[in-house]
């Protein structure tokens, strides 16, 4: 209803993903870039203000894109998952955090493999060994990874309808007795360290190494398309940025499985 847009949502989607795979923090910054060197591309660009709305209405049409790269990779398919959450920090000022829109959604939470607190979200990633993101959440940084996972099952359903004797990895904070027994009746083997005072889990020595995987993931997303520094300072404009993010990724692994390459998680031939 209303009036066609001049930009369509293919194309609003393709520059969503370029600015990601590009680095460019600032929204400001990217539309001048693109104007001065896309215009043979893209010959309609809206105003900021106009580009931004689009986006933040978008999250719905950037899950569904990146589903369907996700899907036709060679990859989708592995029977080994892994698992993890990593802080999305929102803010660092107490004034910050006093104003922000987001107060009510971001809290303060404890990053233990950097020793800090921080005041923001997590995003919880489920992504096979080669690093394509399967299933994801945003939710606020105190929220318990267990209770998460579980939900992020239910509402993906179908993910483990075809997939009988699914693997998944995760460290000591996916534990639990009745958290294993619902991964179980799932149709989930769950590999974990073992906890302190507890017997030696099965497979523990093999699985190891392969846990390292999900902390490259996270450090891909952090490192190389700047998660860190997504300054959203809405809820919307927060899950935006983050989505265009897990597309860019998937894009990437996409576009290396169909052309041959052989690491798919390989950033740097496009980071230019």
């Amino acid at each position: 209803m209303g009036i066609t847009p001049q930009l369509t949502d293919a194309e609003l989607v393709t520059l969503a993903m370029m600015r990601a795979m590009l680095g460019f923090t600032s929204e400001a910054r990217w539309i001048r870039h693109a104007r001065v060197h896309l215009r043979h591309l893209f010959p309609y660009l809206p105003q900021q203000s106009g580009c931004n709305k689009r986006l933040r209405k978008a999250a719905e049409l950037l899950r569904r894109v990146t589903r369907i790269l996700a899907t036709r990779t060679s990859v989708w398919s592995d029977d080994v998952w892994v698992v993890d959450s990593t802080p999305v920090e929102c803010g660092r000022s107490r004034e910050t955090v006093k104003r922000s829109d987001l107060a009510g959604w971001a809290q303060y939470g404890y990053c233990a493999s950097h020793s800090r607190f921080f005041w923001g979200l997590r995003l919880h990633l489920v992504c096979t060994l080669q690093g394509l993101p399967i299933a994801f959440a945003l939710t606020g940084a105190k929220a318990d990874e267990r209770e998460t996972l579980l939900d992020l099952l239910a509402a993906e359903s179908h993910l483990l309808a075809t997939r009988p004797g699914q693997t998944l990895i995760g460290d000591k904070k996916y534990y639990g007795r009745a958290f294993e027994r619902e991964l179980a009746q799932q149709g989930l083997q769950l590999l974990r360290p073992t906890r302190k005072g507890e017997r030696q889990l099965p497979g523990g020595s093999l699985f190891k190494p392969l846990r390292q995987v999900i902390e490259s993931v996270n450090e891909t997303f952090k490192g190389q398309l700047d998660l860190e520094h997504h300054r959203g300072r809405t809820p919307r404009g927060v899950i935006a940025r983050v989505m265009q993010r897990i597309l860019a990724l998937t894009a990437v692994i996409w576009h290396n499985d169909h052309t041959g390459q052989a690491t798919l998680r390989q950033l740097t031939s496009y980071d230019h």
